[in-house]
């Protein structure tokens, strides 16, 4: 017995069980060997009861007729059966000759089964009822446990009354209530235009503030608060309830991690910077911001919303920096992609599109001109523009407000147009940084200009087209179509499929806004998907993104070339089992919306 409490104990998801509980488990243990050729789990068979764990040999998957996946010793199989109640959706059999460790379902023995982590990633199943916890929730805390205390003032009070106020309250901030708004004044505009004799101390204190107040849900977590304050470039954030009332006041210093607190450094450098030397200066310190919130454990989707941020601020203070030499009116400036998803990976390019204020052909030229400045200046920032031709710079992604309007209206009425589902996809993954009113104009024609059953019906088998892996077999990749190739494409095979589901959602719906986790809720609360296939995406994009991202900040680290291949065999076993469980559950959700998308929208 005590063999094998040693190797499962050794085995995740099993290390985390105390030794107790693994002996408890393991109390019903049965070991069964399999000669080679043996089935030892019929696909479509009985629900099972019990679960197996590979104690030696090998173990193959096969799915109607192919072999899609090796199963190596600590492997287990049978617990999505077990753990669901649904038949088994593949059939397992013995390689060669095997061992495996037969193991009761362990939510009848173990009196915390949810300390169990199966690999819930592909399952089709939420995670709630694989664990029965029901908690979903990876941030580290809500914006709520950083909360300070309100200082409050009217907006006519005198600045030395609240100077005293927040002073004797030792505190940095009070929020300032005005006829129609809440604004905020910090210990920085005392210092700044107080003590500097801009602003008397007999003023008004609504005179100093800053108006509106920038807000955050008590709902959200410390990191989203973060992500925001990065975003609007501000030292402090107040807190509303559901009601929008103010509860709390959350500052920059609250945030513990000097690693934590290095982008809003950076951030504060990109707006102060005077020239472009500074702004590149300044620019240069990203790469390794980015490298320290890695180290520090931030979630891989906070990261990369704070890229986002970042290159947002750096492509408007280039803007700015360039203004006198802009055309008048100036266009508005668009970015494309995963950028506009802000779900950039380190070494991203740069999409960039231009929504043109006319349709001279003069103004044209001189916008086009324009962008190639600014392209250029923001290299020499370390942003690479799109190597594949989406940007600003080509004329195909400057247009006019009514251009864009007319070309998206013949997209949609026109489905078998040269390019049409390719420039469709790039319209729905698009946002505004710069001259934002007239930059919507790209989004909100899709909001115009419905789409038709035949453009939906290419559109969602243009989605669905790229098949995540089938599985590994030893160093090998099993494609969709069951050939072996040597390496992996992470972003192609494991992100694309779920970005461009997210896509699907987002030209049903209308609402292209957010990146994909966003648009797959929308599609889960507009009944585009189940609740099941939401969760399944969910964790497959957050899996995916979180290994390309952490393997893309390593090869940064050391100065090293992006690449989204990877070789197999530099994969454990328990990023192995969660890979080939995500891509079989991707591609489940793929041909369940491709069947039945008719249905689902109503056509």
């Amino acid at each position: 017995m005590k063999e094998y409490v040693d190797f499962l104990g050794s085995q995740p998801p099993y290390d985390a069980l105390s030794g107790d509980e693994l002996e408890r488990l393991l109390e019903g243990l049965e070991v069964e060997f399999f000669a080679a050729g043996t089935t030892i789990v019929q696909a479509d068979g009985e629900p099972l009861d019990h679960l197996w764990v590979v104690r030696t040999g090998l173990v193959e998957v096969v799915d109607r007729g192919r072999v899609v996946d090796h199963l190596v010793p600590g492997d287990t199989f049978g617990h999505i059966s077990v753990l669901t109640g649904m038949a088994p959706a593949l059939t397992v059999r013995a390689a060669e000759d095997s061992l495996c460790l037969r193991l009761p379902d362990p939510r009848s023995v173990l009196t915390d089964a949810s300390r169990l982590r199966f690999s819930h990633f592909g399952t089709m199943i939420s995670r709630e009822r694989l664990t029965s916890t029901g908690n979903l929730d990876h941030t580290p805390g809500s914006a709520r446990g950083l909360m300070r205390p309100l200082i409050t003032a009217e907006h006519d009070e005198p600045v030395s009354v609240v100077a005293g106020r927040v002073t004797e309250g030792n505190h940095s901030a009070a929020l300032v209530r005005s006829p129609t708004a809440w604004g905020v004044v910090t210990d920085r505009d005392f210092r700044g235009r107080v003590a500097t004799g801009e602003v008397p101390l007999s003023a008004p204190v609504g005179e100093l503030a800053s108006f509106p107040a920038i807000t955050i849900s008590e709902d959200f977590s410390q990191a989203a608060a973060f992500s925001r304050m990065i975003a609007q470039g501000v030292h402090h954030l107040v807190i509303v309830d559901s009601r929008g009332t103010p509860q709390g006041i959350i500052r920059a210093v609250d945030f513990a991690s000097a690693e934590i607190r290095n982008p809003l450094q950076v951030r504060g450098l990109i707006d102060g910077a005077g020239d472009l030397d500074a702004l590149q200066a300044a620019a240069r310190l990203l790469a390794p911001s980015l490298i320290e919130l890695g180290a520090s454990g931030m979630p891989a989707s906070q990261i990369g919303s704070l890229h986002a941020s970042i290159i947002d601020a750096v492509l408007r203070r280039m803007l700015e920096l360039l203004d006198d030499e802009q055309p008048d009116p100036a266009p508005a400036w668009v970015v494309l992609g995963s950028l506009a998803r802000r779900e950039p990976l380190p070494h991203s390019d740069v999409d960039t599109a231009l929504v043109l204020p006319g349709t001279g052909d003069h103004q044209r030229e001189d916008c086009l001109r324009w962008a190639e400045q600014v392209l250029s200046a923001l290299e020499t920032c370390g942003l690479s523009r799109c190597d594949n031709g989406a940007n600003a710079t080509n004329p195909l992604f400057a247009r006019s407000r009514d251009e864009w309007d007319a070309a998206v209206a013949r997209w949609l009425a026109d489905p078998m147009g040269e390019q049409t589902l390719l420039l469709s996809s790039i319209v729905i993954d698009s946002r505004p940084v710069a001259g934002v009113a007239l930059g919507r104009t790209v989004t909100d024609a899709i909001r115009r200009h419905r789409p038709g059953a035949e453009f939906l019906g290419r559109f969602v088998r243009e989605c669905t087209a790229v098949k995540p892996p089938s599985g590994f077999v030893r160093e090998f990749v099993v494609d969709h179509g069951g050939h072996h190739r040597g390496q992996l494409d992470l972003k192609r095979g494991g992100l694309l499929p779920v970005a461009a589901l997210g896509r699907w959602v987002a030209m049903v719906t209308g609402d292209a806004r957010g990146g994909t986790l966003d648009r797959l809720r929308r599609g889960r609360e507009a009944g585009l998907l189940t609740h099941d296939e939401a969760d399944t995406l969910d964790a497959a994009f957050d899996q995916v993104y979180d290994l390309l991202l952490r393997r893309d900040l390593a090869s940064l680290a050391v100065g090293g070339t992006a690449s989204t291949y990877l070789d197999p065999r530099e994969l454990d076993s328990l990023t192995r089992r969660h890979l080939r469980e995500t891509f079989r559950a991707v591609a489940s959700v793929q041909e369940s919306v491709l069947a039945g998308w008719t249905r689902r929208v109503g056509a």
